[in-house]
């Protein structure tokens, strides 16, 4: 990088010319986004549809004792809409950050005109951030109204507590956004898509998306090594705050290892973004 570039990271700017420039970095994703609405709508809105057509739709209509359709009836449907909302939080927010940034760390080096706008090479990083929880929210709020429509019996949201459903929702989003950072930030561009095969897709499908974390309590050991994994707080956060009456983790185990995983992920994400960007 050239010393400009590095200048940049380091340049004292005053607020209003930060916010101006963030708007500007953040209006320019929005743009880009609003081109490709429909291949976005379809990326995040294929999974859940599928699944929620598959196991609440096709099983529960299927005859001859299935042990799998007599799993899928109604409580299969309660327990899985808030499963499939944070497996789209996830994967839009790493899509929306390590995907980009494959690219822009390519040869041709795209991210060096990000960083000579006039904010700090981290604020590049943050609105990234920003810019993926927006696409989370998106894509998680999508997944309600097809569990309305599609399942046998319906699932209706319980939306009983508006801002632990808010807080979740955005602090879920900016997790999946920090993780796409860390991965797009360390991994090789050219090893991405392993990575959604050898890290996202094992942690999704041990993340209690598709049964509640106390459902693991006669693997004992499997309980606990999943606490490790973030996808877990997400799926029992917004179990809490869209279908109370499936048991859940308290509330406040909940946020407070969203928080921890946030702060972790966001600043391994920020410090592997700087040291690609200013070398």
């Amino acid at each position: 990088m050239s010393n400009l570039t590095q200048s940049t990271g380091r340049t004292q700017i005053q607020k209003p010319q930060f916010f101006r420039a963030f708007y500007g970095l953040f209006l320019r994703d929005l743009r880009v986004l609003s081109r490709e609405l429909a291949p976005f709508v379809l990326r995040v809105g294929m999974q859940p549809l599928l699944f929620l057509f598959v196991f609440t739709f096709i099983m529960p209509r299927m005859s001859g004792g299935n042990p799998m359709a007599a799993g899928a009836g109604p409580a299969f449907g309660t327990v899985l809409l808030p499963g499939l909302m944070a497996v789209a939080i996830m994967f839009s927010g790493i899509a929306g950050v390590a995907l980009p940034l494959s690219t822009e760390f390519g040869i041709t080096r795209e991210i060096d005109d990000r960083v000579m706008c006039p904010v700090p090479v981290w604020a590049v990083a943050l609105e990234k951030v920003c810019f993926s929880a927006v696409q989370s929210i998106i894509s998680a709020l999508i997944v309600i109204p097809m569990a309305i429509l599609i399942p046998a019996k319906p699932v209706y949201p319980d939306f009983h507590n508006w801002a632990l459903l808010i807080l979740v929702l955005v602090m879920s989003s900016l997790l999946a956004g920090a993780m796409g950072l860390a991965i797009g930030s360390t991994v090789n561009p050219k090893q991405i898509g392993l990575v959604f095969s050898i890290v996202v897709v094992p942690i999704t499908f041990l993340g209690c998306v598709y049964y509640p974390w106390s459902g693991l309590s006669k693997i004992h050991w499997l309980q606990i090594a999943v606490l490790f994994n973030p996808i877990v707080y997400i799926s029992e956060g917004l179990r809490a705050a869209v279908t109370p009456s499936v048991e859940h983790m308290p509330i406040w185990a909940i946020l407070l290892a969203l928080t921890i995983f946030l702060v972790v992920l966001g600043r391994f994400g920020v410090r592997g973004f700087l040291k690609r960007v200013i070398s």
